[in-house]
C-alpha cells in the first residue's frame, strides 16, 4: 500500500479489537522474520481448569520466540495458592520452553505481586522501574533455562 501523509489519520484507542491489531502484529512479525530468517513464535499457556465445569480458573500465558521464553500473565485465585500449583505451573511452562529450544526466560512482575516466588525458583532481577502507587515498582526478571 502506497499512501501519502494526506491519506492517513492517526487515532488513539482504548479498545482496538483483534482485527484492528492484526496488521500491527503481522507487520512486526513479518519484519522480524525477514531480519532473522526465523519464524518460530508460538503462544504457550498452562491452564488450571475445574474438573467439574471445565472452566479455566487460572494459569500462565506467554510465548516463545527467537530462542526466548516470555511469561506475560500468571494468576491463581487466592483459594488455590499455597498448594504447590504455582510451582507446578511455572515448572511446566519452563519445561515446555526448554523443549522448544529456549535458552532463557523473561518476565516482569510488580513489587506487590510475586518477585520472591520467582527468586525462589532461580529467577534474577535485572531491572526495576518505579510506578504508581508511590513505592511500587515493576521488576524485570530473567532465568537461564
Amino acid at each position: 500500500m502506497n499512501c501519502t501523509v494526506e491519506e492517513i489519520s492517526i487515532e488513539i484507542s482504548e479498545n482496538a479489537d483483534a482485527e484492528q491489531s492484526l496488521p500491527i502484529e503481522e507487520g512486526l512479525n513479518d519484519f522480524n522474520d525477514l531480519m532473522t530468517g526465523i519464524s518460530d513464535r508460538k503462544p504457550l499457556s498452562v491452564l488450571i481448569k475445574s474438573t467439574k465445569t471445565g472452566e479455566v480458573l487460572g494459569g500462565m500465558q506467554g510465548r516463545s520466540s527467537l530462542g526466548l521464553l516470555f511469561i506475560d500473565l500468571f494468576y491463581l485465585p487466592p483459594e488455590l495458592r499455597r498448594m504447590g500449583l504455582g510451582t507446578d505451573i511455572l515448572n511446566r511452562f519452563e519445561d515446555e520452553g526448554r523443549r522448544r529450544g529456549c535458552s532463557a526466560a523473561f518476565l516482569y512482575t510488580i513489587s506487590f505481586q510475586a518477585p520472591d516466588f520467582y527468586k525462589k525458583h532461580g529467577w534474577e532481577e535485572f531491572g526495576r522501574i518505579s510506578c504508581e502507587p508511590e513505592g511500587t515498582s515493576r521488576i524485570f526478571m530473567k532465568k537461564t533455562l
